[in-house]
């Protein structure tokens, strides 16, 4: 029994590191933002084509930890996914979240009268591949929306 406890002791030991490791590379709100307001700046100075294979490079300045850029147009069609390259171009207007929440109709609308918003719904997180609480921070300029979101703790 005593060396049971501690063989279970030893494991749980092991894994705490692990475990505080990767809630330390959870991105905060405030990065999310930034690299949002980053992407914006440059796809005005860039242009879409150059900012699309800045977005969709997975080694590039545009991925941090698990933030990545996204950008759909205002009709919902994707221009750029910094999770999955092979997006951009297909339509996504009637994408729903894990709960059936139209996710790119409420960017579309929530930033049509004002250039920011946090639309909250539920995604899965290809760090820890668990379907998660996702707030993406999305900014409307002219005909694109950029946005970039963090996961729930």
């Amino acid at each position: 029994m005593i060396r049971r406890t501690a063989s279970l002791v030893a494991v749980l030991a092991a894994l705490l590191p692990a475990s505080a490791a990767f809630a330390a590379d959870r991105a905060t709100p405030e990065q999310a933002k930034s690299l949002v307001s980053d992407a914006v700046a440059y796809l005005k100075a860039k242009g879409q084509d150059d900012a699309v294979k800045a977005f969709q490079d997975p080694k590039g300045s545009f991925r941090r930890g698990e933030l990545y850029v996204f950008v759909f147009d205002t009709n919902g069609r994707y221009i750029a996914s910094g999770a999955n390259p092979r997006l951009a171009g297909s339509d996504a207007a009637d994408l729903k979240d894990a709960e059936g929440k139209p996710i790119v109709q409420a960017m579309i609308a929530e930033t049509k009268d004002k250039p920011t918003a946090v639309i909250d719904y539920v995604w899965l997180n290809r760090q820890s591949n668990k379907v998660e609480h996702k707030h993406s921070y999305v900014t409307r300029d002219g005909n694109y929306i950029v946005g970039a979101g963090t996961y729930d703790d």
